[in-house]
């Protein structure tokens, strides 16, 4: 999806269609609630609650995916981005060093 896309939608709303994508995910597999819980060792409460509201925990997530065989897709999150300038380059050399934020 397009990443401006993305933009456009608040944090609950794109867990709400998380647990969609997840729902038609499962549905196309023909797996029943109970077995994707069973495979992914979670709860069939948490995995409801997940596909109905976009509830859930980062484990869980991780373990749906897991089970899914989709876990490389969460693999690109939270990478630092890319210099373009040596500039950056030297920034983002300076804030590794960091332990902490500042205030």
């Amino acid at each position: 999806m397009d990443s401006s896309l993305l933009a456009l939608k608040t944090p609950a709303e794109l867990a709400v269609e998380l647990g969609d994508r997840l729902r038609t995910l499962r549905l196309g597999r023909n797996w029943t609630r109970r077995t994707l819980a069973s495979r992914a060792g979670v709860t069939e409460a948490s995995l409801k609650r997940f596909e109905r509201t976009g509830k859930a925990s980062l484990e869980l997530l991780l373990e749906v995916a897991l089970a899914l065989d989709r876990l490389d897709e969460l693999d690109g999150l939270f990478h630092p981005v890319q210099a373009r300038s040596m500039a950056e380059l030297e920034e983002q050399a300076s804030l590794h060093a960091r332990k902490r934020g500042r205030r």
